[in-house]
C-alpha cells in the first residue's frame, strides 16, 4: 500500500494521526498499540470536525503531564521497553534522534545534553509512536509527500518566542522541496517534520497509484484555507513517476568560459535538478554554448534571476516539460573501505538499477590509498550480499 500526504496545509503529528484515523485506522486498535508504551495519564480522542466545509477528523491527545523536560536517552528507554513491532520502534527512534540532532545543532550543544520541551512531552510520544503504529495498521510500505508549506509570524515556546518555522524545523527539513507562505501560522511542527522525513522515500507530485482510500487529519488552528491533512491511499502502478518541470535555457556566444564553473554551482545550491551545457553554432558562424536549467516550477524565477545577473544573457527560454523517472533511494552497505552509499532506482517494488555514490567512493579511495574501482567493486558485491537484486550501472552514481 503506498500513502501520499497532501501537505496543502502544512503537517503536524496529531493532524496525520486525523488522516490515517479517517483513512480508516481504528482509534480501538491505535489506543492497544500505544498502550505498549511505559507512560499513564493521557487519553486520545477523534471527532469528526469541519474547516472551511470539508469535514475531517480531529485527533487529541489530552495529558496531565506538565512541564516534564526529557533527554533524548529517557525518550529512547519508553519506545525500548514498550512491546512495540521492531520496525515501529526502530522509525520512533529515528524520529527522535533527528529531533535530537536538530535541536543539538540549532542551540550549540550536543545530543547527549540535548532536553526535549514540548517534543519530549507524552502527547509528542504519542504522536510519532502512534503515526508508525498508524501507517503499519494500514499496511503502508512506501509514503510519498508534496512540498511543505513552512508558514511564517512567530510561534511561543519553552525556549522563548522563535520564528516561524522554528529552527529545529528548518534543521529537519533540510534538502525537502519547501515554500513560503501561505499564511501568518506555523503549518509544519517540528514532530511533523520529524515524521514525515524519517518515513517519506520522496518529495513532489504524487505517485502513479490505484486509490483505494482518502483521510483528511484537521489541524488546531483555523485557517482562512481549510486546515487540513489530505491523505491518498492505495495500490502503486508500474509505470515510472511522471513530474511536471521547466527547462530554463539561454544561448551565450560572449560570456569568458572560466564563469561557467561557478555559474551552475550557484544554480545547483539553489535547487536546480540539473544544469548541462551543450556546443552550439549561433548565427554568423559564431560557437556558443547552450546553458539548460531542469527545475521545479516554484524555483523557475529564483534560478532564472540567477542566469540573468552571473551571465551575459539579455534574454532566456522557459518550455515545460514532463519527466517520468524512477523511485529512488539510498542504502549503505559496508565495505572493507568504509560505509558507502548506493543509489537505488525502483519501478513499483522492483530493483531496476543501483550505483555506488560516486562521492564516497572517491573519498573512500583516498583515504585507503586504493583505486576508485576497487572501492566501486567492492560496494556492488557488499549490495549484491546483502539481497540488492541488480543491474548495478555501469558507473558510479548514474542519473536518468
Amino acid at each position: 500500500m503506498i500513502a501520499y500526504l497532501d501537505c496543502f496545509s502544512g503537517i503536524s503529528g496529531d493532524m496525520l494521526l486525523g488522516a490515517l484515523i479517517d483513512a480508516g485506522l481504528s482509534l480501538d486498535d491505535l489506543r492497544t498499540d500505544l498502550s505498549q508504551l511505559p507512560l499513564a495519564g493521557y487519553e486520545v480522542t477523534a471527532e469528526r470536525v469541519a474547516k472551511q466545509g470539508i469535514a475531517g477528523t480531529k485527533v487529541r491527545v489530552s495529558t496531565e503531564e506538565s512541564h516534564v523536560h526529557r533527554g533524548l536517552a529517557d525518550v529512547l528507554d519508553i519506545i525500548a521497553s514498550a512491546n512495540l513491532p521492531p520496525d515501529v520502534g526502530q522509525a520512533a527512534e529515528s524520529a527522535f534522534r533527528r529531533l535530537a540532532e536538530a535541536e543539538a545543532h540549532v542551540h550549540g550543544t550536543s545530543v547527549t545534553e540535548v532536553h526535549f520541551h514540548e517534543v519530549g512531552a507524552v502527547d509528542a510520544i504519542v504522536d510519532i509512536v502512534g503515526a508508525f503504529c498508524g501507517l503499519r495498521r494500514l499496511g503502508v510500505t512506501e509514503v510519498y509527500a508534496s512540498a511543505l508549506p513552512l508558514g511564517g509570524g512567530w510561534v511561543d515556546s519553552a525556549h522563548g518566542r522563535l520564528p516561524v518555522p522554528a529552527p529545529a524545523t528548518v534543521e529537519l527539513l533540510k534538502g525537502v522541496p519547501t515554500y513560503g507562505g501561505p499564511v501568518e501560522a506555523e503549518l509544519v511542527t517540528p514532530t511533523g517534520a520529524a515524521i514525515l522525513t524519517s518515513v517519506c522515500r520522496q518529495f513532489g507530485t504524487m505517485p502513479p497509484m490505484t486509490l483505494h482510500r482518502i483521510g483528511w487529519g484537521a489541524g488546531s488552528l483555523d485557517l482562512p484555507h481549510p486546515n487540513l491533512l489530505r491523505l491518498f491511499l492505495g495500490e502503486g502502478a508500474t509505470q515510472p513517476r511522471e513530474q511536471r518541470l521547466v527547462v530554463i535555457e539561454t544561448n551565450l556566444d560572449n560570456m569568458n568560459p572560466e564563469l561557467f564553473g561557478y555559474l551552475m554551482d550557484r544554480l545547483f545550491a539553489a535547487g536546480a535538478l540539473d544544469v548541462f551545457y551543450s556546443p552550439v553554432t549561433m548565427k554568423k558562424s559564431r560557437p556558443a554554448t547552450v546553458v539548460s536549467v531542469l527545475s521545479e516550477p516554484a524555483l523557475a524565477d529564483s534560478l532564472s534571476e540567477i542566469i540573468f545577473r552571473e551571465t551575459t544573457t539579455l534574454g532566456i527560454r522557459l518550455v515545460e516539460v514532463r519527466r517520468r523517472c524512477l523511485d529512488r533511494e539510498w542504502r549503505v552497505v559496508e565495505t572493507d573501505y568504509g560505509p558507502i552509499r548506493v543509489k537505488i532506482g525502483r519501478l513499483g517494488s522492483e530493483i531496476l538499477s543501483a550505483a555506488p555514490e560516486y562521492e564516497d567512493c572517491r573519498q573512500a579511495a583516498q583515504s585507503h590509498a586504493v583505486p576508485a574501482k576497487t572501492v566501486y567493486d567492492a560496494a556492488k558485491a557488499a549490495f549484491s550480499g546483502a539481497g540488492g537484486e541488480l543491474p548495478m550501472a555501469d558507473g558510479p552514481d548514474s542519473e536518468p
